[in-house]
């Protein structure tokens, strides 16, 4: 049998909703799994020269894990991965391979799992669920980890808002992110983003997008990430006066995610202009938001 899978990017957060809020863009990485004599795989565009092409490789190491769980070994392979999502900008690279090769495998099994166990068993292979909810639901998600379960929850997106980002020439790696944040924070930063998370959430069931600046706004985590991008504060302000809804750091960053509607040209001006003031290399582009889930085919 042969199945091809196609993932969406996510950025995760988008300003307060810390480690629970997802958004699925419109940039896919694209795995291609077909019966071989021996397992191989080919892997072009991003991360072509840096991930592995062996059993290391995470796509592979999240099939194998799938089909285990599963109660099948791995056959022989050809893999072929066509990859668009940039690997260390904070959208959801990691979690994308490790939703292609659950469902790659799910598919190899006659789709044992529902869209749940495909959620959870990604999630636990991830180590977390922001990006993989919007991964495999599509649109805007949230997610809990209540104990052992998993709720996540969607929420339809305006269609006439979009999506921007800013990709900066240098990379931010989540461990290193994270090791930036404090184990507590003041009780009034906590009601801050627990206020915008909510507010975030009624702006999009609403389509009140002038609510989104104020929503997107955050203090438990993009504070203390700025120490590695202290330009950031000046690409959402100026995407902001540029006319976007919000704006704020793509999960662990480098990338910024920009939401807006209309018009996209004044963005992209705007993020060009503050990149050559600050003098950053990096590039700016459209990607819109994903609807829809990762979407997967087989056939004989």
């Amino acid at each position: 049998m042969r199945v091809q899978v196609r993932v969406p990017a996510s950025s995760a957060n988008l300003g307060a909703g810390f480690d629970c809020f997802g958004l699925a863009l419109r940039l896919f990485n694209e795995v291609d799994i077909r019966p071989a004599s021996e397992t191989r795989l080919v892997i072009s565009g991003e991360g072509e020269r840096r991930y592995p092409r062996d059993t290391r490789n995470l796509v592979y190491r999240s099939l194998s894990a799938a089909l285990a769980r599963l109660g099948r070994a791995v056959p022989p392979l050809a893999i072929q991965q066509r990859n668009a999502i940039p690997t260390t900008g904070g959208l959801g690279s990691s979690a994308a391979a490790v939703v292609a090769g659950v469902l790659a495998a799910n598919a190899l099994c006659g789709s044992a799992l529902d869209q749940q166990g495909v959620l959870d068993l990604a999630t636990e292979l991830e180590g977390h669920p922001d990006n993989v909810a919007p991964a495999v639901v599509g649109g805007f998600t949230l997610a809990v980890q209540d104990g052992p379960r998993l709720i996540v929850a969607s929420v339809p997106v305006p269609p006439r808002l979009r999506a921007a980002l800013f990709l900066p020439d240098f990379a931010m790696f989540t461990p290193a992110a994270r090791k930036l944040l404090p184990d507590q924070v003041p009780r009034a930063d906590a009601i801050f983003n627990l206020s915008r998370a909510a507010l975030l959430v009624a702006s999009l069931a609403t389509g009140r997008l002038d609510w989104l600046g104020v929503a997107m706004d955050d203090r438990l985590h993009q504070p203390y990430r700025q120490a590695l991008f202290p330009a950031m504060p000046r690409f959402i302000a100026a995407a902001r006066e540029a006319g976007a809804c919000g704006a704020c750091l793509s999960g662990a960053g480098s990338a910024l995610l920009v939401l807006f509607e209309g018009d996209e040209l004044a963005i992209l001006d705007a993020l060009v202009r503050v990149a050559a003031q600050s003098d950053l290399g990096g590039r700016a582009l459209v990607v819109d938001i994903c609807p829809h889930g990762a979407t997967v085919e087989t056939s004989d």
